[in-house]
């Protein structure tokens, strides 16, 4: 995980003086196994589900990285794509992938600020045809987010928040920075 420091815009709208970049270390082989791991033993505290969704761009790997991961474990899921516009080309669709009317999914996220980026997708995947049972972050920054999707009925688990990555003295920040540099 990458936590860096300064001016930020976030996808929120909100303004921060501090940025957590997900991408480096999940976009690496080990960072990858390691959050796909991560996220499929989260999704033991939800109810269960035969997707998996991540938001396009942070949410896509995290997706795959847990479809992955659960064929490894001999139980595969599917995972699905969901843009934040559709495409004027190709198919138009907002969500990529297999699903079937009526099918359980759990959204993946990143990060979670206000939960307005989720909540959106949640949207798009219910007018697909989908049931989403609940979300797994894996950083919430504690700004309500988590919440705000929990407020509109969506059970959250939040793997770390950024108290874990701010202090500086965790284990998967120190994991997945070695990630990182050995990748």
């Amino acid at each position: 995980m990458s936590v860096r420091h300064g001016h930020f815009v976030l996808a929120s709208g909100r303004t921060s003086d501090f940025f957590v970049d997900c991408k480096p270390a999940v976009l690496t082989a080990k960072g990858h196994h390691l959050v796909g791991e991560l996220m499929l033993d989260a999704l033991r505290h939800l109810p269960q589900c035969d997707l998996v969704a991540g938001v396009a761009l942070g949410g896509c790997p995290l997706a795959s990285a847990v479809s992955l991961m659960s064929h490894i474990r001999g139980r595969p899921m599917s995972a699905l794509y969901v843009r934040k516009a559709a495409k004027d080309h190709g198919t138009q669709r907002l969500v990529e992938g297999s699903l079937e009317p009526g099918a359980k999914v759990v959204m993946l996220e990143d990060v979670i600020t206000s939960g307005g980026s989720t909540l959106k997708a949640i949207e798009v995947l219910r007018a697909a045809g989908a049931e989403v049972v609940g979300v797994v972050v894996l950083v919430d920054r504690l700004e309500g987010g988590v919440e705000a999707i929990r407020r509109s009925g969506y059970e959250v688990v939040a793997i770390y928040t950024k108290n874990d990555f701010l202090e500086g003295d965790h284990l998967l920040a120190a994991t997945m920075a070695d990630s990182t540099i050995a990748d």
